[in-house]
């Protein structure tokens, strides 16, 4: 009768990892995510958006970009599904720092591509899942 049970218990928690990884894989830990931040600004050819970006666990490092460049990066959502990526802005005598990844803000947010992505302009901080359609997330102040 133990051996039974042991094996119901088996079964019925791989069935649920099935089923939570088929029909709501955003719930699901391990998945990859991408996460990029572009440059749109129209006219800063001479003065590069520094970015600056690190997690807990990861130090992403800065770049300078240029009019159109971008900085974009691969994560795992780790075992706890408590990922947090955030990013300090400089352009000029602006400064902001904002979350470009934090679980469980982006799970659902960012899917059904897992992307995350970010464009930056003079008027503030625009967010996509898809890179087609674009909105107004924050302003610079």
């Amino acid at each position: 009768m133990k051996v039974l049970t042991k094996i119901f218990l088996v079964v019925s928690l791989a069935i649920g990892m099935i089923f939570m990884s088929i029909y709501q894989p955003e719930y699901f830990c391990g998945l990859e995510y991408d996460v990029r931040v572009i440059n749109g600004f129209t006219n800063n050819s001479s003065l590069p958006l520094v970015i600056w970006c690190s997690s807990d666990s990861d130090d992403l490092g800065g770049r300078a970009l240029q009019e159109g460049d971008d900085f974009s990066w691969r994560l795992q959502i780790n075992f706890w599904c408590s990922n947090h990526f955030r990013c300090t802005m400089k352009w000029d005598a602006m400064r902001r720092k904002f979350d470009a990844f934090k679980v469980p803000r982006d799970l659902q947010r960012c899917s059904p591509f897992r992307m995350c992505s970010w464009l930056v302009r003079e008027d503030g901080f625009y967010f996509s899942n898809d890179e087609v359609n674009w909105k107004k997330d924050f302003s610079w102040l």
